[in-house]
């Protein structure tokens, strides 16, 4: 189908026929109007081995007397250059709250951290990752006050409701009222959508103001240079009265909308659909492989990684990964253990037990992390994420001698990850391996605040430059293994994988493509492991290209918590 009826066809999926032909009318002059620029065959392949991810806000490192930006771009240029291939910089617009994803306007970079020229120049050694927060914006917004002052073309921006309306359908990732009074002039008061908070206004895509609004947002950050951009809460994008109003057909449709004017516009681009739900909801948004998200962020890997360190042992982990299917090259998972938000459950449901989750969550509080819950239908609330940095996650304080594997343990876990089919993504805080910041908690009174720490540069540096610190532990382990997997052809988001049971105590895979085949082993557990594996026994001698040593023919032994991967090549 040629692609401009595509997306005309999508319009009239969503908004009828009439409706349908006034929004091509509105989006077609937008897409005309954008710049096209030939698009390599490299751009069209979208993934490749080298593709590694590191996640940060624009101020998550900082020098005085310096615009952060900048201070990242020198930090990056030193430290990551060859390392991540692409930077995700999460929201940097002007924000009223939660930590920049309450935009009060798309098209401005935060005063506070740079400008659109400080963004641009990370594009010098990095592609760069945008956050498209397409489903609400900040109830102090230039928008939102024209919406309650009634200016024309603003009047559908929100979703009013009455308060008597029965919405208890309505999935919640909040425990919070759904619905916020305001006052609209003159004196009229409403009661709008809330999905987040009283201080994020749901967008109400019925609306074609709101639409055009919004795909003119999307190709200015085209614009601006973004490579790919992360879908944010987009299963909630859609609302109608007496659903869960959470990954309903419409909404799918939009993103089959975004992604075929990214076709036409920018065909290199990436998008990566943000959605912490169970695994087979997650992976909807692939679409058919072609018209929906290209990427898709694989949460439930790290519920189930931490599960697999504290309990020493890789079979729910393998079980799971066995069961995935089969990725393409237009499709693929953002492997993550962390990120700016918490450790998300949700994921979960299905494959651990109650009490599995519950003794991860009393875990997490024992190693000084939080809880945050969601609002069930029935009133109820549930676990639906744990704040806590990854690196504490994996503490085990319950060992008799303390614990001397700590930065072994944190490593064995970011190894798996790196193992897995898929593109990795890391948080800084994962990378400088930072510890739970409970001052920060302390001072704002948020629980996602304990791993979103805004950290010196000075003394980042200086704890890297100290050996016996753990930060050092971590980052130079951790950033040769990523150089290392990134010159591995097996090692391709969509290259082969088999997942093997061999012991409890290790996670287990082979990857392979034509040229290399890697055997990625890692032991979960304390202790030493041997591996009787008649398959390496007769692949003769073969090296680990993490340490760079010969391993001899089978019973492998694996120290604790080390990870290898070998390859006869």
């Amino acid at each position: 189908m040629d692609q401009r009826n595509e997306v005309r066809d999508l319009l009239v999926q969503i908004y009828g026929d009439r409706d349908g032909r006034l929004a091509a009318e509105r989006i077609f002059p937008l897409l005309d109007a954008f710049p096209k620029n030939p698009v390599s065959d490299k751009a069209r392949a979208f993934f490749s081995e080298s593709d590694v991810i590191v996640i940060t806000y624009g101020d998550s490192i900082r020098q005085s007397g310096e615009m952060p930006l900048a201070t990242l771009k020198r930090f990056a240029d030193t430290y990551f250059k060859d390392v991540f291939s692409a930077i995700h910089i999460l929201p940097f617009y002007p924000y009223s709250s939660d930590d920049g994803f309450s935009v009060t306007d798309f098209y401005r970079v935060d005063p506070e951290i740079g400008t659109w020229r400080g963004v641009s120049e990370l594009k010098e050694n990095f592609r760069l990752m945008f956050d498209y927060v397409l489903n609400h914006i900040s109830a102090q917004s230039d928008w939102f006050r024209h919406y309650l002052a009634g200016t024309p073309g603003y009047s559908r921006l929100a979703i009013e409701v009455d308060p008597a309306t029965d919405l208890s359908m309505v999935v919640r990732p909040r425990a919070l009222p759904l619905l916020t009074e305001f006052r609209k002039a003159p004196g009229q008061t409403v009661h709008v959508w809330t999905t987040f908070s009283a201080d994020q206004i749901d967008l109400n895509y019925k609306s074609l103001d709101v639409l055009e609004r919004m795909v003119r947002v999307l190709l200015f950050y085209l614009g601006q240079g973004a490579s790919m951009l992360r879908l944010d809460a987009v299963a909630y994008l859609w609302k109608e009265l007496g659903t869960t109003c959470i990954h309903l057909e419409k909404t799918h449709t939009v993103v089959k909308l975004f992604r075929a004017i990214l076709d036409i516009a920018a065909p290199g681009v990436i998008l990566v659909s943000e959605t912490n739900v169970p695994h087979h909801e997650n992976i909807s948004y692939f679409g058919n492989g072609r018209d929906e998200a290209q990427m898709v962020y694989n949460f439930t890997l790290p519920p189930l990684l931490l599960h697999t360190f504290l309990t020493r042992n890789a079979s729910e982990l393998t079980r799971w990964a066995a069961g995935l299917d089969p990725l393409t090259n237009t499709t693929t998972f953002l492997n993550f253990t962390a990120s700016h938000d918490g450790i998300g459950v949700r994921p979960l449901e299905g494959i651990l037990p109650d009490d599995a989750l519950d003794r991860l969550a009393a875990h997490v509080v024992e190693n000084g992390g939080l809880i945050s819950h969601k609002r069930n239908p029935d009133g109820s609330e549930s676990p639906y994420e744990l704040n806590i940095t990854y690196v504490d996650a994996l503490l085990d304080d319950a060992m008799p001698a303390g614990d001397a594997f700590h930065a072994e343990r944190f490593l064995a876990s970011q190894t798996a990850q790196l193992s897995m089919p898929g593109m990795p993504g890391i948080y800084i805080h994962s990378i400088l391996g930072s510890r739970n910041w409970s001052a920060g908690v302390a001072s704002t009174g948020r629980a996602r605040t304990i791993n979103r720490e805004k950290l010196m540069v000075s003394d980042i540096i200086a704890d890297l430059e100290d050996p016996a610190s753990l930060r050092h532990q971590i980052f130079y382990p951790y950033t040769h293994r990523i150089r290392v997997r990134r010159r591995q052809p097996a090692f391709h988001p969509s290259a082969h994988c088999r997942v093997l049971a061999l012991d409890p105590r290790v996670f287990a895979l082979v990857r392979s493509c034509p040229d290399q085949t890697i055997y990625a082993l890692t032991n979960v557990t304390p202790e030493n492991v041997d591996l009787a594996w008649p398959e390496l026994a007769t692949s003769g001698r073969m090296g680990d290209l993490i340490s760079g040593r010969e391993q001899g023919t089978a019973p492998i032994r694996l120290n604790p918590y080390q990870s290898v991967w070998l390859t006869s090549g």
